[in-house]
């Protein structure tokens, strides 16, 4: 079994590569002919393309849905965004606070957040800075942010607990997330569970959904609701990088799922009274 630390590395080293290049780079690179196994950083992913702020230069198509749709930012809110990567929700999210806003992406991978603070210069993005550290203890003082969002990023993180911990820290009262992750229905078989380039690619990091939002409740969230779910399924050339042809018939018939959700869940206020509970 890994460390928690071995982990993070992995993934560290992993997403270090991938900020060197560009999304078609990345889709080329995962040809099925050669079954390539960093496709499974490809085959999750959302088109943002339609949605107001994209920013190409700041897409490497690493999410596995649309945290920014779904979030319900204001004018004027603070937003947080985990695992900013180049940027792309960041400057989504930009788009939804107006210049009165404040956007702050964290990342622990530091060509990540060379490459996000180009994309930030380069487009003239005055309210949106990005931080070098890990999310489990943010860069960020707390009663901050007014949302969180994160795009399949806490799958890569062991420790979720202290992550949603954390995120509670920094998030005002009232304040509220919406994420989207990778969780599962069933076991992974145990090849996969424990590849390094599966865990990196969202995968087999991937916890039980009870048991996911089960750590959003116990962090003391209310209010959580699934805003998404669709489920994902595995191509069978990134299969046999790790499976025999048995095991991959054994997988498939053993209805185990995988699925990108995206969940909402909210800081509640404090009562004040017997009626501000209603």
């Amino acid at each position: 079994m890994e460390t928690e630390e071995k982990l993070k590395q992995i993934v560290k080293d992993k997403y270090a590569e991938i900020a060197l290049q560009d999304k078609e780079s990345n889709a080329a690179s995962c040809c099925g002919a050669t079954g390539c196994s960093t496709e499974v950083y490809n085959i999750m992913a959302d088109d943002y393309t339609k949605l107001d702020g994209y920013t190409a230069d700041a897409d490497l198509g690493l999410g596995c849905g649309l945290p920014t749709q779904f979030a319900k930012i204001k004018k004027g809110d603070t937003v947080i965004d985990l695992g900013s990567g180049a940027g792309n929700d960041c400057f989504v999210a930009r788009h939804e606070t107006g210049p009165e806003g404040k956007v702050i992406g964290i990342d622990f991978t530091e060509a990540m957040i060379d490459r996000a603070r180009l994309n930030a210069e380069k487009y003239g993005f005055n309210n949106v800075e990005f931080r070098m550290g890990d999310i489990e203890k943010m860069p960020v003082t707390a009663n901050v942010a007014d949302v969180i969002v994160s795009n399949c990023v806490l799958n890569l993180v062991p420790n979720k607990k202290a992550v949603f911990k954390d995120m509670f820290r920094v998030l005002k009262t009232g304040g509220h997330f919406s994420i989207s992750d990778v969780v599962l229905a069933g076991i992974l078989p145990d090849k996969l569970q424990h590849a390094a380039e599966m865990y990196a690619g969202c995968i087999s990091g991937a916890v039980q959904k009870d048991e996911y939002l089960g750590m959003i409740k116990e962090a003391g969230f209310s209010n959580i609701t699934l805003q998404k779910e669709k489920a994902i399924i595995i191509p069978d050339n990134i299969l046999t990088n790790y499976l025999t042809a048995d095991e991959i018939a054994d997988y498939k018939a053993s209805n185990v799922g995988i699925f990108s959700i995206t969940v909402y869940a909210e800081k509640a206020k404090e009562c004040c009274g017997t009626d501000c509970c209603n």
